[in-house]
Parts: C-alpha cells; structure tokens; sequence
C-alpha cells in the first residue's frame, strides 16, 4: 500500500532562505569584528572563533522544526 505524496509548502524554501539569510548575517558580524578578534591572543582567538561557530546553530533547530511543521516548538512524544 502506497501513502499519498504530501504536496510542498512554502515553509521549506522560506526556511532554506532564512537559514541562508542567518549564516549571511552572523558571517558578516564575525568579519566585521575580525580586527578586535586578530589583535588577540591565539588561544583567545580559536575560542572566540570555536563560540562564534557553535552560535549560529542555537536558531536552526526551531527554524527546522517549523520547516517540518509549522510551529516552532517539537511536537510531544507520544
């Protein structure tokens, strides 16, 4: 038995541009900070630089979650 294909919804591509729109923006504030963070330390720069790579994730589980569903919290666990 085969299910019905479920028809697209805006909120993909919507969700894909607003994921690319977010590494723009937080690209584009690493970089424009880039001359505070070279004139530090080695050590402090590859932290700075480790955070800022980790940050930019936080928004994207609940951007995904409502590519997925429409809402932006998980649905609950049955």
């Amino acid at each position: 038995m085969t299910t019905p294909l479920k028809q697209p919804t805006w909120r993909k591509p919507a969700g894909m541009l607003a994921i690319l729109l977010i590494i723009l923006l937080w690209s584009g504030i690493i970089v424009s900070a880039s001359d505070f963070i070279g004139a530090q330390n080695i050590a402090i720069q590859s932290i700075i630089y480790l955070v800022a790579g980790i940050i930019w994730i936080a928004p994207m589980r609940p951007l995904m979650i409502w590519m997925e569903t429409g809402s932006f919290r998980a649905p609950p666990q049955d």
